[in-house]
């Protein structure tokens, strides 16, 4: 029983040899194909670790510029970066708080502001983008000290709680009345579907905008 097995020792070594005399075994074999599957899968996380610190040292980098931006008719030069939103220019280097800068993904409405006349979630919208055009915020529908219809209507009927979505809400609603001052219930809903209110006026939210669509009809 010996015998055979010294008899197929060199068999089985006669066999893990190449002709070119290089050693071939399983355990080299399987050694080298682990190394190559480590290597497999490190070799991404190395590209993505590489991309990410490019991407880090080009944001370093991030041009900034000054622009001027037009905001309820008062023209104000400000220092801004590309990447700068429309609300974090008014919030953070004017000082213009009314837009409220909530879901910052432009799904709840609460910066709203009109762009040239057209409503703009201004969270989803560049600083740059807005140079040169006409910006009108929720500080802006007051004449003075005289509120605005849709304002006195909000007062009236009890459409604000927290406060957080009321600016949103009155440009969005200004807007609506601006483009039709006899909406229908089912209007004022769909005109104001792109804000949100978290604290639940939605009745009251939309009880003012038509008691404020009367009010204006009547030259009020």
């Amino acid at each position: 029983m010996a015998d055979r097995q010294d008899e197929a020792r060199p068999e089985e070594s006669s066999h893990s040899e190449t002709k070119s005399g290089t050693r071939f075994t399983r355990r080299g074999f399987l050694k080298g194909a682990g190394a190559g599957a480590v290597t497999a899968a490190v070799a991404p996380a190395i590209l993505v670790s590489e991309a990410g610190t490019a991407a880090a040292q080009e944001a370093e980098g991030v041009m900034s510029a000054t622009i001027s931006l037009d905001v309820n008719g008062q023209s104000h030069n400000v220092e801004v970066e590309a990447r700068t939103t429309l609300a974090d220019a008014l919030r953070d280097r004017l000082e213009i708080t009314g837009p409220k800068v909530v879901c910052d993904k432009g799904e709840c409405g609460a910066c709203t502001v009109e762009l040239d006349g057209k409503l703009v979630f201004s969270c989803m919208t560049l600083a740059m983008d807005a140079q040169g055009r006409k910006i009108e915020t929720v500080e802006g529908m007051a004449d003075g000290d005289n509120l605005h219809p849709i304002q006195e209507a909000f007062v009236e009927k009890d459409a604000l709680m927290c406060g957080f979505c009321t600016p949103g809400f009155l440009m969005s609603s200004k807007s609506l009345l601006d483009a039709n001052d006899n909406p229908t219930p089912e209007e004022v809903r769909e005109g104001l579907s792109g804000n949100i209110c978290r604290c639940g006026t939605y009745p009251h939210v939309f009880e003012a905008v038509m008691s404020a669509a009367e009010k204006m009809r009547k030259g009020g």
